[in-house]
């Protein structure tokens, strides 16, 4: 069955949804890692992925982004950077699926407030929040821009870049 449009889960609305322990059948996330390239190594630049809005941001954005970014920076730069993503999606999406198609006004017309099944996962996100940090060296600083300018494409709010000069680790 394919996939609804980003813009139906994108706005904040209600009560967040995430006492896991309690949802069956809950879709696998689909990130595969947070934390990619060097770790070790201590990097003086960072380059973080903020949002504008504040938004829910699915667990396939997310690694969309992560993907597109990863490949950018990877073949610029090689091995010397570190990417980080900065939230978690924990928030349960539910939808309460109707039948569409010739005759099914008859087949969808009760159960107005329907609960709903687990359809994936979200992360609340609020404005100014940290989405995507990049650790590269100074030499690399426009080819961290750019691969988080790609990865904010695939993202459902506005973003902006800040280029910082790092003096710690991360926490």
């Amino acid at each position: 069955m394919p996939r609804k449009p980003a813009r139906m889960y994108t706005p904040i609305r209600g009560q967040s949804y995430t006492r896991k322990k309690y949802i069956g059948g809950i879709p696998a996330l689909r990130i595969v890692q947070f934390d990619v390239g060097s770790r070790d190594k201590d990097f003086p630049v960072s380059v973080t992925l903020i949002a504008k809005e504040a938004c829910q941001i699915r667990h396939l954005a997310l690694e969309a982004a992560r993907v597109t970014a990863n490949r950018y920076i990877q073949k610029h730069a090689g091995r010397e950077y570190h990417l980080k993503i900065r939230i978690y999606p924990h928030n349960v999406l539910r939808e309460n699926k109707i039948a569409q198609g010739a005759g099914a006004d008859r087949i969808s017309e009760g159960m107005r407030h329907a609960f709903g099944k687990a359809i994936g996962t979200a992360a609340r996100v609020k404005r100014g929040q940290a989405l995507i940090t990049l650790k590269v060296e100074h030499s690399n600083i426009p080819a961290a821009k750019e691969a988080l300018r790609k990865a904010g494409a695939k993202l459902p709010t506005p973003i902006r870049i800040r280029i910082t000069e790092d003096e710690k680790k991360w926490i």
